[in-house]
């Protein structure tokens, strides 16, 4: 199986930004408008987009509705979202939007069975997102940090029929200098449900580890901003990997 790529769409003040190592003091602006890079890189064969609000996430609702509306608008492959869902309002709103997927993070830690509860309810449209901190899964934006082992969580909640697993190592978020491999390939060898690396990625090479590895996709997002290198260029490595 190829490993999908899918590129990120960081959305703050409704604009598509970069945050470092998920701090919002470090914040670097790529585009006024988000729908444009949505659309640079859907045809550049971009098959799926993963929408981030990171206010939302910081303020537990959302908050970037129009900017996501408008990137919906305006290209037709499945996205999906995380940042603020922390109800199933918010879920049902997004899914009636037009959001393949909806991600889950700081609430799954916090209530479990309502989590469960939600995706006996949306089968395969809930994505489980786990943002780990040295391991341990950081909460509201990553601006808290519980004492919960990532792949701990991951295992007690891979029972449930997700729409897949997305982990994210914080420290290697936005900086451009290479996933991490160990605990990526480790997870994905716990759990069932299809692993989505995401964080670190800074060149073809480390696109070519992480597709050496059981995992089913690799969010991307500054490395194709900066312009190391293209989507296209990724898309014939992986497509030509034996």
């Amino acid at each position: 199986m190829v490993m999908k790529l899918i590129p990120a769409i960081d959305l703050r003040g409704g604009r598509c930004v970069r945050l470092r190592q998920g701090d919002y003091d470090r914040e670097t602006i790529f585009d006024d408008d988000p729908a444009a890079p949505a659309e640079r890189w859907v045809a550049e064969g971009a098959e799926f987009l993963h929408l981030v609000d990171l206010d939302g996430a910081r303020d537990g609702r959302p908050v970037n509705v129009d900017a996501v509306r408008r990137i919906l608008d305006r290209v037709s492959v499945p996205c999906q979202l995380g940042g603020g869902v922390r109800d199933e309002a918010t879920i049902a709103t997004w899914l009636e939007a037009g959001i393949a997927r909806v991600v889950i993070g700081t609430k799954a830690l916090e209530s479990p069975e309502w989590f469960r509860a939600m995706v006996a309810k949306y089968p395969d449209r809930l994505i489980l997102g786990l943002d780990a901190r040295d391991g341990r899964v950081a909460t509201h934006g990553w601006l808290a940090e519980s004492t919960v082992e990532a792949a701990d969580l991951a295992a007690r909640l891979d029972d449930l029929p997700l729409g897949g697993i997305v982990f994210t190592d914080i420290s290697r978020d936005g900086m451009l200098e290479g996933p991490n491999l160990a605990a990526t390939d480790a997870l994905a060898r716990r759990v069932k449900n299809r692993v989505i690396a995401s964080g670190g990625v800074g060149s073809l090479d480390d696109l070519a580890r992480l597709a050496a590895l059981p995992i089913w996709a690799c969010i991307v997002g500054r490395a194709l901003y900066e312009g190391r290198f293209r989507l296209s260029e990724a898309r014939k490595l992986l497509d030509d990997r034996p």
